[in-house]
């Protein structure tokens, strides 16, 4: 093939490169960390002066996993590599980028969205929450022989008998400060989270979508900017943060005031909306007061036309609430129903506003104004694809990772050739494998099979461009060998934890199996943090290649 239609001869190479480009990384800011909670703030030279507690208080903060004084430190890496090797990159972003306030759109397969503080989340990713429940049965029920309502609660193999009341709200009340007064809250690791869904958007189409949450990242306290929307909208985030704006992604210390950030703009509800859970909550304490008075002993269900007795009839209003508000305290809206067709009428509610909504885009939105705001713990999401981003209190942000692009720039004809150190033969089962050195056949034809297919691919990218194809597409038909670059910045808390699952190493508690090419990439951040923190470092060695 001959030379690209640039001038630029296509290269191949067998390494890729990681440099050092900025830090703020010591092992006295896990010192300072640590010991700001019990002797109040001292100075760098008080904290240092006695190298062998130094050692030894960073060494237990390793070994009994208290992680949040090794977040307070950040280093960003320049990293030029295989795409490929990105792509695997990709699973353990770490960024520092959003204040933990922040409120992240949750979104149900059902559409039905939630926020929740990204701090919120962090806590409930990574650590055991309490529960909401409280570990006992029990509660209230109506007692038709006496009249009353009855209050009771089970916990463990007792029953605890309250008394009768006349109303509902004084045996909850009963209850309640029963539970308060025996608490037996269980802990529990909430998979809802571990398995949930943000917003995000189509970058092409601007309607929204769901993306699967695969990590959530603490990076350590870091300088804020907060961006204030011409609706209200407010963001606070560093300043390397990426935003979604009308004209494509852009850092937030690089907005100026009048350019528009993307937000979200569902639509309006239609009558076929649900009714909130307060309201909800306050009809059914209200409904199940006349429970008793406006259901026979033995009754029908209204809906099904069966008989049950009372107790296994509730109150149901005839015409939804949703569809006539001004009917919800009616009595002569109520029937009696039984708890299927009870069940079956909410789902069919829950459906019927779900597809008779429009589907929310994302719309542009002014800033008004960029102020600095201080330095508090952030916190970032790393979700799955193809769109990488998030709503951020309902303004549209991205991962902080941050690659090079080929919508916006031609990709250089460098490629990926493995060394002939590369061990090229796989032997055993997944989990148990290794590699082996290939023969020196194996090797050629690597490399011949390599080279001849890059050229190609680079020659049919570079005939897209001639003819006026867009790079975006374009770049469709290019090898994942094609070297690319990156920042990448994280935390040594951040750092730990890619390294212990991407490098290989004889003091490692858990073994790793990383491929190669991410495993040399690994290997050089290692070399420059080790520099930076050698206390930590060692530490980490020492216990076992285990993140705190």
């Amino acid at each position: 093939m001959s030379d690209t239609s640039a001038g630029t001869k296509p290269s191949f190479r067998g390494e890729a490169t990681v440099e050092l480009v900025k830090h703020s990384a010591g092992d006295s800011d896990v010192l300072w960390a640590a010991r700001v909670s019990i002797a109040g703030e001292q100075s760098l030279e008080e904290i240092t002066k006695d190298p062998e507690r130094s050692k030894g208080l960073i060494n237990y903060l390793m070994r009994d996993r208290h992680g949040s004084p090794f977040e307070h430190n950040s280093m960003t890496f320049f990293i030029t590599a295989p795409i490929f090797v990105f792509r695997e990159f990709m699973r353990h972003r770490v960024g520092w980028c959003l204040a933990g306030d922040t409120g992240i759109t949750l979104e149900s397969e059902s559409g039905a969205p939630r926020v929740r503080t990204i701090a919120e989340l962090y806590r409930l990713w990574h650590l055991e929450a309490e529960d909401r429940l409280p570990h006992s049965a029990g509660g209230v029920t109506w007692h038709s022989g006496a009249g009353q309502w009855t209050a009771r609660v089970h916990t463990g193999d007792q029953e605890h008998y309250l008394g009768l009341f006349a109303n509902r709200e004084a045996a909850d009340s009963a209850v309640a400060e029963f539970r308060e007064l025996h608490p037996g809250a269980r802990l529990r690791n909430l998979e809802s989270v571990r398995s949930g869904h943000v917003r995000c958007y189509d970058e092409d189409t601007l309607t929204a979508g769901r993306a699967r949450i695969t990590d959530v990242i603490a990076s350590g306290v870091k300088p804020l900017i907060k961006i204030v929307t011409e609706s209200g909208r407010e963001l606070r985030s560093t300043g390397d943060h990426a935003v979604l704006t009308s004209e494509g992604w852009r850092k937030a210390g690089e907005l100026t005031v009048g350019d528009a950030v993307m937000t979200d703009a569902p639509t309006a509800p239609t009558s076929q909306d649900t009714v909130p859970p307060s309201l909800s909550r306050g009809l059914g304490v209200w409904t199940a007061m006349r429970r008793e008075r406006l259901i026979r002993e033995n009754d029908s269900c209204h809906l099904c036309g069966a008989g049950f007795p009372r107790s296994e009839l509730a109150l149901d209003h005839v015409i939804p609430v949703a569809e006539d508000p001004t009917r919800a305290l009616d009595e002569s809206n109520l029937a009696p129903v039984c708890e299927e067709c009870q069940t079956r009428r909410s789902t069919e509610a829950r459906t019927r506003a779900r597809h008779t909504g429009a589907q929310a885009v994302a719309l542009p939105d002014p800033v008004v104004s960029i102020t600095d705001d201080g330095e508090e713990t952030t916190y970032d999401l790393s979700v799955e694809g193809p769109w990488h981003n998030f709503l951020g209190n309902g303004i549209v942000v991205h991962n902080s990772y941050n690659e090079e692009s080929g919508r916006y720039r031609e990709s250089q004809p460098v490629f990926y050739i493995p060394g002939e150190d590369r061990k090229l033969v796989q032997q055993g089962r997944p989990g148990k494998y290794e590699f082996v050195a290939g023969t020196e056949a194996q090797q050629q034809i690597t490399e011949r099979a390599m080279q001849d297919s890059y050229l190609r691919a680079y020659e049919a990218y570079q005939e897209m461009l001639e003819a006026g194809v867009a790079r975006e597409v374009a770049r469709a038909v290019l090898p994942v060998g094609l070297f690319s670059s990156m920042y990448a910045t994280c935390n040594a808390r951040s750092l730990m934890h890619f390294l212990g699952l991407r490098t290989q190493h004889e003091q490692a508690k858990v073994p790793s199996f990383p491929q190669r090419e991410i495993e040399m990439v690994g290997e050089r951040m290692e070399e420059h943090w080790a520099k930076l923190m050698p206390l930590t470092h060692a530490a980490f060695n020492a216990n076992g290649r285990v993140a705190p």
